[in-house]
């Protein structure tokens, strides 16, 4: 009943006062109490509260309020003056919403209280459960390894620029490995792409003194940043060597594996910078091997295939077996949107190795070849060749040359095809990639055996067997 008085107009107050019977008693403008319900009347233009009643307390005799009550009623508002009115919603406000707060708690329950410890009321915290035996493994091959993770950013790439999230080779921004305690860092040589447009292999003076920034997380947690010289880089082998001038206790050098032993299903780690997160660490298996992965110029042979997460920024970070040793080199993903599908590829660490001894050693790589020109996957099978490698052109200078090689060539009768090389020192060779993976295996002065097909015709091809000394690659 007070909340419909503290909302209604004078008139309909006036009507209320003469109509419904109001819960308190007014007193000098204070209502006191909401529990005794007396009816108001009207006598004569002023409003008469009834008398207590026989037995019930009340402060005060009978109590009259003035009121100009017209001819509608609606002076009987005057009864009840704004300042009672507001007076009550302050009272009914604090029924409302202070209520049981106000309420003091019983004496028995406050001096339990007081006795209550810190301990007592300080809910119990359940600790956290022991990691898993793979988790702890992880854990561990992470922490073994992050330190030899770097960041590497192209001396070119303008500060607040995001890079491109459609290219499969993202340049600018990448990762790297540490190689040695001497500064050497690895990464591919798409992440500084743009640097390194008018290299020559083996002239230094082609690039800028600078080629990068290189950001080193220490032992204690801190990172530094260093500046970057290129020592060499090779485009087909989508690798480059740096060197920075860190104090050796700062570097900690990527142990390295065996990625010939590597198996189908291997459990696998990938850390890098992806997107600029740096040292993030994803997980996965060994989908693949021998795969061939393209690079700018050539095709590197022997990929490693993985479902790891690979983004743009992990480019140059390693890939880490289930022993925590780096088998391979994150370089590519096979995409149509710019970011992991599931298919990443990593360069063998086997590949690195070599190239990244001549690069420090020659300041580029020094590839033995057989100096001969290969045809492609399609001259072949348009020449009717089911499986090799075949000989487009042979240079008489050299080594396969004077060791009798026959090049393709064109005759009165037609087109008739040079030597198919299927094997080398024993290994099969099904395709063009195939062979140049070989030779990456040999060292230049080596000699090989090579098992050739000749004649246009496979099945009536006469077998050969040729040996020569491997060249330097021209």
């Amino acid at each position: 009943q007070v909340l419909t008085y503290l909302f209604t107009t004078p008139f309909q107050m006036s009507t209320m006062i003469h109509r419904r019977p109001f819960s308190g008693v007014a007193h000098s403008g204070v209502i006191r109490g909401i529990d005794a319900p007396r009816a108001p009347k009207l006598v004569r233009g002023r409003v008469s509260y009834a008398q207590p009643r026989a037995g019930e307390r009340h402060s005060q005799s009978e109590h009259t309020q003035p009121a100009a009550v017209n001819r509608q009623g609606a002076a009987g508002i005057g009864a009840l003056s704004r300042r009672e009115l507001a007076a009550g919603a302050a009272v009914l406000g604090a029924a409302m919403f202070v209520g049981p707060a106000t309420v003091a708690p019983p004496a028995s329950a406050a001096v339990a209280a007081e006795q209550l410890t810190l301990r007592e009321v300080t809910p119990q915290v359940t600790p956290a459960s022991p990691l898993s035996s793979r988790e702890a493994a992880i854990v561990d091959i992470f922490e073994r390894n992050t330190y030899s993770v770097v960041n590497v950013i192209d001396i070119r790439t303008v500060p607040g620029v995001r890079m491109s999230m459609s290219a499969e080779q993202p340049e600018g921004n990448g990762s790297g490995l540490v190689w040695d305690t001497e500064g050497h860092i690895v990464t591919n040589f798409h992440v500084l792409g743009d640097v390194l447009k008018g290299y020559k292999p083996g002239d230094s003076g082609s690039v800028p003194q600078r080629v990068a920034k290189i950001t080193v997380l220490g032992r204690d947690g801190y990172q530094q940043v260093f500046d970057a010289v290129l020592i060499g880089a090779d485009r087909s082998k989508d690798i480059a060597v740096l060197q920075i001038a860190a104090p050796p206790e700062l570097l900690r050098p990527a142990e390295r594996g065996d990625s010939n032993s590597l198996k189908v299903g291997q459990q696998c780690i990938a850390i890098g910078n992806p997107f600029g997160f740096d040292h993030t660490l994803t997980t996965g298996v060994v989908s693949g091997l021998g795969r061939q992965i393209p690079s700018q110029t050539a095709v590197i042979g022997g990929g490693i295939q993985t479902d790891a997460a690979i983004n743009p920024g992990n480019s140059g970070g390693p890939l880490i077996n289930s022993g925590g040793k780096v088998v391979g080199v994150n370089t590519a993903i096979f995409t149509n949107t710019g970011v992991s599908a599931g298919v990443g590829f990593a360069i063998p660490m086997a590949t690195v190795e070599r190239a990244v001894g001549q690069i420090i050693q020659y300041g580029k790589i020094i590839r033995p070849a057989l100096n001969v020109q290969i045809a492609t996957d399609q001259v072949a099978r348009a020449l009717k060749v089911s499986t090799g490698a075949l000989i487009q052109a042979v240079d008489g200078r050299t080594a396969a040359g004077k060791a009798g090689l026959l090049p393709t060539r064109r005759t009165l009768t037609g087109i008739a095809r040079g030597d198919v090389v299927t094997a080398i020192d024993g290994r099969r060779v099904q395709r063009a990639a195939d062979l140049a993976a070989a030779l990456d295996e040999c060292s230049i002065g080596q000699r090989v055996t090579l098992s050739v097909l000749r004649g246009d015709d496979d099945a009536r091809a006469e077998k050969l067997e040729i040996s020569l000394n491997l060249e330097e690659a021209i």
